[in-house]
């Protein structure tokens, strides 16, 4: 393939790439953003490389939180995360696998309102292909407190997954130590934003994964989904691979940071979501590439299912593909 050809391939890449407690309650809808940074990445090469691990162990870091957020998400999704020997210690007590877990959670009113607000998270990949990853949310709960008062936590989470079979880690450990407690005032819903952020991380790591599967996509794109990219919109599984396996593979390594995140809930239960990717890439030869698009996106959601899914994405070139500053 000539470098012609790749920035060819670049230029078709934009329009994706540019695109890149238990508790049913109303959706929070994410603070306005901010104008957007113009310094490009400046990752290195091992960073980008592996940036789809990331991603994957985030995706399901966002999906942890959903069951204790909606009561029509699934125990079987959550079960999906973690390894059968799952290690968890919280201050409900501490145990191993699935049946122990199980019993724990069966036990948590259905009436209380919980909220996961994730504020730092750092990812560590080891030469095992294990992974370590370090989070501090605030957890809001509505429920344990008299009179309707709203309980605040600082909480620190250490956790361990393993690589699997597919594209996604599974935790096998999750430690959660409390930082801090208060009362807050007032409860604020947070299941959409986390549950499309779960989405994100992991379409980007489809995006991102070196394996260039495209079955999974089918699990998070919508009937009559329709992907507007530069070179035309994309309606269908098949115009998807001709994509994916076409222009999108014009790399040799990718990965993108998300910024200026905000989502809102729709009257139909929609989400309309805005984000900026942040993009470097790695050509065939070894040339470092930057780029950053904005993505709106229209995402549909059955808390029953895994994951959401992409209905609509409409994407802005904000900084043109060029070479990485020295």
């Amino acid at each position: 393939m000539t470098l012609k050809h790749v920035f060819s391939g670049l230029l078709m890449l934009a329009a994706l790439t540019a695109c890149a407690t238990h508790n049913a309650v109303a959706p929070k809808a994410s603070a306005p953003k901010a104008k957007a940074a113009t310094q490009a990445l400046n990752l290195s090469t091992s960073e980008v490389k592996q940036g789809y691990i990331e991603h994957a162990s985030l995706a399901q870091l966002y999906r942890w939180y959903q069951y204790y957020e909606n009561n029509d998400a699934s125990i079987d999704n959550q079960l999906d995360i973690l390894d059968q020997d799952i290690y968890v210690k919280s201050g409900l007590g501490e145990g191993t696998g699935h049946a122990v877990y199980l019993e724990r959670v069966k036990n948590i009113p259905t009436t209380w309102k919980n909220a996961h607000d994730v504020k730092q998270t750092n990812v560590s990949i080891n030469d095992d292909g294990s992974i370590n990853m370090s989070v501090d949310i605030t957890y809001l709960n509505q429920g344990i407190l008299p009179d309707g008062n709203v309980r605040s936590a600082d909480l620190h989470y250490t956790t361990t997954l393993r690589p699997s079979k597919n594209v996604l880690p599974v935790f096998t450990k999750i430690v959660i130590e409390q930082k801090g407690d208060g009362v807050a005032p007032a409860f604020v819903p947070i299941y959409g934003e986390n549950r499309i952020k779960s989405l994100v991380h992991y379409w980007l790591a489809l995006i991102e994964d070196p394996a260039r599967n495209v079955e999974p996509f089918a699990e998070i794109l919508a009937d009559g989904f329709e992907l507007n990219f530069s070179s035309g919109p994309i309606t269908d599984m098949a115009g998807f691979e001709q994509w994916f396996r076409g222009p999108a593979s014009s790399v040799a390594a990718s990965t993108h940071k998300i910024s200026q995140f905000s989502q809102s809930q729709n009257a139909d239960g929609s989400y309309t979501v805005s984000m900026d990717f942040d993009w470097q890439g790695i050509l065939p030869n070894d040339q470092q590439m930057v780029a950053k698009t904005r993505h709106q996106w229209v995402v549909v959601d059955n808390p029953s299912e895994r994951f959401a899914r992409i209905k609509q994405v409409n994407v802005e070139l904000l900084q043109p593909f060029s070479p990485k500053p020295k």
